[in-house]
C-alpha cells in the first residue's frame, strides 16, 4: 500500500476514533499491526494528525472558544472559569506525560496491551454507565474544582494505549456526577491543550529529522492525514454529543469488548 493511501486510511481512523471512547491511538496501533506498516516510520504522523481532529473541535465550538477568550481578556467570570477549568484539568497529564514519556513510547509498541485495555475499558464503561448518577445540568465553566481535577487525573489513564483519552475523561466525569453532554464537551475542549502539547513535544524531538527529509513519512503525508482527520472528526463531533445524550455509551463499550477480544485472539495466534 502506498504512502498516500496509508495516510488517507490512518487519517480516517484518527478522525473516527479521536473523540469517541474507543481509543484512536489503540486503533492506529492495531491498524499498523494489521496492515504491516512500519510503526516507527508512522509514529510521528500518528501524533501530528491529531491536530486535524483538534481543529475540528475548534471549528465546531468556535463561538464557545471566542466567548471564553474575550471573557478572559475582559476578566469576565465565565471566561476565566472556562479557561481555569480546562487548564487545571490539563496539568496532571502534562506533568506525568513529560515524566514518563520514555515508558509511554515503550507501551505504544505493544498491540497486545491495546487489546487488553480495549476489553477492560469496555467493561469499565458498562459499569460506570450503570452506576453513575448525573447531577443537575452544569456547563464546563460551572464545574467545581473537585470534578475538574478529578477529570484531569482520569485523563492520565489514557497514557496507556488503548485506554482512550476521551473515554477516560468522559467516564471520569460521569463517575463524579457530570451529565453526559457536559462530560463529552469537556473532553472535547480538554483535548485541545493536550494534543497541542503532545504534538509540540513530538516536533521538538523529531522535527529536525522531518525537515531534513530523513524520514520515510514526510510533510506531504502528514498534510493529507491532517486534512482527512479534520473532515472526518468534524462529522463525528456533530453526531456524537446528540447520540450519547439520548442513548449513552454502552454501544461503544460493546464495540471495545468485541474489538479487544478479536485483537487478543488474533495476536495470540500469530
Amino acid at each position: 500500500m502506498g504512502l498516500t493511501l496509508t495516510a488517507i486510511l490512518l487519517g480516517i481512523v484518527e478522525g473516527l476514533t479521536e473523540f469517541v471512547p474507543v481509543s484512536s491511538t489503540g486503533h492506529l496501533i492495531l491498524a499498523t499491526e494489521l496492515f504491516g506498516y512500519d510503526a516507527d516510520e508512522w509514529a510521528m504522523f500518528n501524533v501530528v494528525i491529531q491536530l486535524g481532529a483538534i481543529l475540528a473541535v475548534v471549528y465546531q465550538y468556535w463561538p464557545t472558544f471566542w466567548k471564553a477568550g474575550i471573557g478572559v481578556l475582559r476578566l469576565e467570570r465565565d471566561g476565566l472559569l472556562f479557561a481555569r477549568n480546562i487548564l487545571l484539568a490539563f496539568v496532571p497529564s502534562a506533568i506525568l506525560g513529560l515524566a514518563f514519556k520514555d515508558y509511554i513510547d515503550i507501551m505504544l509498541g505493544s498491540p497486545m496491551l491495546v487489546g487488553w485495555t480495549l476489553l477492560i475499558g469496555g467493561i469499565a464503561i458498562l459499569g460506570i454507565e450503570k452506576l453513575a448518577k448525573p447531577d443537575m445540568e452544569h456547563t464546563v465553566s460551572e464545574l467545581p474544582l473537585r470534578q475538574v481535577i478529578g477529570i484531569g487525573l482520569a485523563q492520565c489513564l489514557a497514557m496507556v494505549p488503548g485506554v482512550s483519552r476521551s473515554g477516560a475523561t468522559i467516564m471520569g466525569a460521569l463517575a463524579m456526577g457530570v451529565n453526559r453532554k457536559t462530560a463529552a464537551e469537556f473532553s472535547f475542549f480538554l483535548a485541545v491543550p493536550t494534543m497541542i502539547g503532545a504534538t509540540t513535544l513530538e516536533l521538538i524531538q523529531k522535527g529536525e529529522q522531518l525537515t531534513a527529509g530523513q524520514m520515510t513519512v514526510g510533510w506531504g503525508e502528514i498534510a493529507i492525514g491532517f486534512v482527512v482527520s479534520f473532515i472526518v472528526a468534524l462529522a463525528v463531533i456533530r453526531a456524537f454529543v446528540a447520540y450519547v445524550s439520548r442513548h449513552g455509551f454502552a454501544p461503544f463499550a460493546w464495540y471495545r469488548i468485541v474489538v479487544g477480544l478479536a485483537a487478543i485472539a488474533w495476536l495470540g495466534l500469530r
